[in-house]
């Protein structure tokens, strides 16, 4: 696909460490703050400080799963809660496969069921957050942790996110890292965004 280059064995070898890239916001948006601690090629290893989030679990086709989980988030944010508070509005919106380790893991992009969250702007608690109307909306705190990053513009299609899910596989592997968990989908802008100009992001979270 034209959107992405090719992530060869020398560009893995191709280490910048420490380059000290602090990220708090995406145009008005609010964002998770981290650090890149090591540039591998086109995935960034990123050190994430703890933040709050708000979630719903959803099913469906990926695409489905993330239009259903969004509207709910945003009735939240937009006053569907019992105080009628907004909440500002964060980037990015996240999706993830829910994995029941119980059963098999395997699932297409026709199936399956899926978490969508929102990061909660950094002046509320868990404690302070407005109580959803919706009992579908939960929060969690997300620890500190690090994540390996393939950043990308375009359309986010499933084939999109398909093939780069497998170059980061790939580059981890090579990278000697360990990735934790499900695949997780970054999505910084809203539809109206020209392909070109969209932040999409592809991350594992690597065990320490």
């Amino acid at each position: 696909m034209g959107n992405f280059r090719s992530l060869t064995t020398g560009a893995i070898m191709s280490v910048f460490a420490g380059t000290g890239a602090v990220s708090e916001t995406y145009g008005k948006y609010e964002t998770p703050r981290y650090e890149v601690a090591t540039q591998l090629g086109n995935v960034e290893l990123r050190r994430y400080a703890p933040y709050i989030i708000a979630e719903v679990a959803v099913s469906g086709t990926r695409r489905q799963a993330l239009n259903r989980g969004f509207r709910e988030l945003a009735g939240y944010i937009f006053g569907g809660n019992v105080a009628r508070a907004g909440v500002d509005m964060t980037a990015p919106v996240a999706q993830s496969r829910r994995i029941d380790m119980t059963s098999p893991v395997a699932q297409t992009a026709n199936d399956g069921a899926w978490t969508v969250t929102f990061m909660m702007p950094s002046d509320w608690t868990i404690d302070t957050l407005p109580v959803p109307n919706s009992a579908a909306v939960r929060f969690r705190q997300m620890p500190a942790r690090t994540e390996a990053v393939w950043q990308f513009s375009g359309r986010a299609t499933d084939a999109a996110l398909a093939e780069v899910e497998t170059r980061l596989r790939d580059a981890i592997a090579e990278a000697g890292w360990q990735a934790e968990g499900a695949a997780l989908y970054y999505f910084y802008d809203d539809p109206m965004t020209l392909p070109w100009n969209r932040r999409n992001e592809v991350s594992f979270v690597i065990a320490d």
